[in-house]
């Protein structure tokens, strides 16, 4: 894996950073630096959409659906050059980067010709409907169920449950939700993958208010909610496998996007540390070059991970790391502001920090917990024996009630 660009690549940069340039100091400069849930929500949405009609939306994508068939390394530039330029977080994240590689990957046909395009558009929002209340890190344990009811139009997938964090659910249209279709199943046996619309009936959707302030996460009430029968990726009962392939697709090229947004909180915080004189201390000063250190570290690293096999050591230890590394920066934030970064007024780079290490504390949760990924480390990369589980309740058996014979006469 080369840690450098060619010649090629570095053009390729210049073509982005360019475009990026133009667009955000032009008629798009209004959403430059916007960030969570409580900022500029529709003209975010105009800007991704502009995105979609200027083709960056499906960079990765093979030529077949309209994409560019990016290489990796010019897909790590976009990422990088899109971080850099203060252009908004996306809304769009969840459907351009899983859902449709996932569809991809296990559509039919008519599911793609139906998704795809709308998608690279962002006239489709998409919610990941995977965690629920007792099912987050073990997802295996998921207990939404979903069954086969016919009806005059045709069958349909009938949704029970709650899901909960599911990012920007507020504003999707569609969710693509991992729930159990095989009765008396448990673990990864009997899942499947639906493809669910969010603004029909029986859907309620929550928003949950982070101490932030902002509602990044929602909880999904699924009652009745309903699906047609062929909204089901991959065959009934393939669930795991689609939900390993989506969590596959949600570790790749945007995490060095994600490297360049922690260089601006990283540069954030050497600029407050100049402009207040914490810069002087030495605990601060040797903190900082860690901080500085260890992101550069961790550059080399996702780019190592990103050229292999997705199974090195790297790549098991890249989650943990990085959290560790930005609650980390959170806390040296708030040092580095004293008492100003408890009273920080809102849209300076004061409050920017507060914002960044509260929203940090969650990092070890998300994603798999800390605890989850050390005993990945252990277990897969180290070879040490599996962590003793408590064994799994299977769900007890109903038997069908019984008729009295009066009963079914007055029938």
């Amino acid at each position: 894996m080369r840690l450098d660009f060619t010649p090629e690549q570095e053009a390729f940069r210049s073509e982005v950073r360019g475009w990026l340039d133009r667009e955000l100091d032009g008629p798009f400069r209004h959403v430059r630096g916007m960030e969570g849930t409580s900022e500029g929500i529709d003209k975010r949405f105009a800007w991704e959409r502009h995105l979609g009609r200027s083709g960056w939306n499906r960079l990765a994508w093979p030529e077949a659906f309209g994409g560019r068939a990016a290489s990796l390394m010019e897909q790590v530039i976009f990422h990088e050059e899109y971080a850099r330029s203060g252009a908004p977080g996306r809304l769009s994240h969840v459907g351009l980067e899983l859902v449709a590689p996932t569809i991809m990957a296990f559509g039919s046909d008519g599911q793609r010709a139906r998704f795809l395009e709308p998608t690279a558009m962002v006239d489709i929002v998409w919610a990941q409907l995977f965690s629920e209340p007792n099912a987050g890190s073990d997802l295996a344990n998921v207990q939404t169920r979903a069954r086969l009811e016919d009806r005059p139009g045709g069958p349909v997938w009938v949704l029970e449950g709650q899901k909960i964090w599911s990012s920007f659910a507020q504003y999707s249209q569609w969710g693509m939700a991992l729930v159990r279709t095989e009765p008396g199943s448990s673990g990864a046996k009997g899942l499947s993958m639906l493809l669910v619309p969010l603004d029909g009936k029986g859907v309620d959707i929550r928003p949950i208010r982070q101490m932030t302030g902002g509602s990044s996460f929602n909880e999904v009430f699924l009652d009745g909610a309903e699906t047609a029968a062929e909204n089901v990726l991959g065959t009934p009962g393939e669930g795991w496998r689609v939900a390993m392939a989506t969590l596959t697709f949600e570790r790749g090229v945007s995490t060095l996007g994600q490297q360049m947004s922690f260089r601006t909180e990283l540069d954030r915080v050497i600029r407050a540390a100049r402009g207040n004189g914490a810069i002087g201390d030495p605990a601060i000063a040797k903190r900082l070059a860690r901080a500085e250190a260890e992101l550069r570290v961790m550059r080399y690293t996702a780019l190592r991970m990103l050229g292999d096999t997705g199974l090195s050591r790297a790549g098991l230890t890249y989650k943990l790391y990085y959290t560790s590394w930005h609650q980390r920066l959170g806390e040296l934030a708030m040092d580095v502001l004293g008492p100003a970064g408890d009273i920080a007024e809102p849209g300076g780079d004061a409050w920017r920090l507060q914002k960044m290490y509260l929203e940090s504390r969650s990092d070890s949760i998300w994603a798999g917990t800390s605890q989850i990924q050390r005993n990945i480390i252990a277990e897969r990369g180290l070879g040490l024996p599996r962590e003793a589980r408590p064994p799994r309740q299977e769900p007890a058996r109903q038997e069908p009630a019984k008729q009295e014979p009066a009963k079914q006469e007055r029938a």
